[in-house]
């Protein structure tokens, strides 16, 4: 299997030095260029199929290459990764990230998901755009990611301080709107959309 072709953008080389060793010694992965964040020919020239982006190179920067290419940013904190996600990002992660992290966050966006780094998923919904092409309602996207959790109705219930008929009727709710015909084809499905973090 051949590793994905990433590029590390950043505007300080000691972080892009930094990246780029880190990740050297994951196969799942091939650094093939740090180049500057305005050089989206030269990405487009390396064949490069994922973006490591430090935020710390713009807010302009990140929209225009994650308009091209999946992407996946280094974030200091919630309001960092919110402003990412809001600037097109598919996956954020913490800066201080470990290879495995930063290498598993940049294969889940080359293959169409959102990656979220852990202490983020709580709080971060990084499809509620999205959501509302699939027309759910915050309440169904709640209701999704606690399906993704694979709780039963009971504790979606007790979790969101409703009834268990209630969450029933929200869970065939998200199964009509996804054309699903069972929870786990509703999470394949809301997965591959980018709408739950698994």
């Amino acid at each position: 299997m051949q590793p994905l072709r990433v590029a590390i953008v950043s505007d300080d080389p000691l972080t892009r030095s930094g990246l780029a060793a880190l990740l050297s010694h994951r196969e799942e992965v091939a650094v093939v260029g740090t180049p500057s964040p305005q050089d989206l020919e030269g990405l487009r020239a390396l064949g490069v199929e994922g973006i490591l982006f430090d935020l710390a190179s713009g807010q302009e920067a990140l929209g225009a290459l994650a308009a091209a290419f999946p992407l996946v940013a280094l974030a200091d904190g919630e309001e960092q990764a919110a402003r990412a996600l809001r600037g097109g990002a598919r996956g954020v992660v913490l800066r201080d990230a470990s290879a495995d992290k930063l290498a598993a966050a940049l294969t889940s966006v080359v293959h169409g998901l959102i990656a979220l780094d852990r202490p983020l998923s709580g709080w971060v919904q990084p499809a509620a755009a999205g959501a509302v092409g699939e027309g759910l309602t915050p309440r169904e996207m709640e209701v999704l990611s606690l399906l993704a959790e694979g709780l039963p109705n009971k504790v979606i219930a007790q979790r969101l301080g409703t009834s268990e008929r209630t969450a029933k009727f929200h869970v065939e709710s998200i199964l009509g709107k996804l054309g699903a015909e069972n929870r786990s084809e509703a999470i394949v499905l809301a997965a591959r959309r980018g709408l739950v973090v698994l």
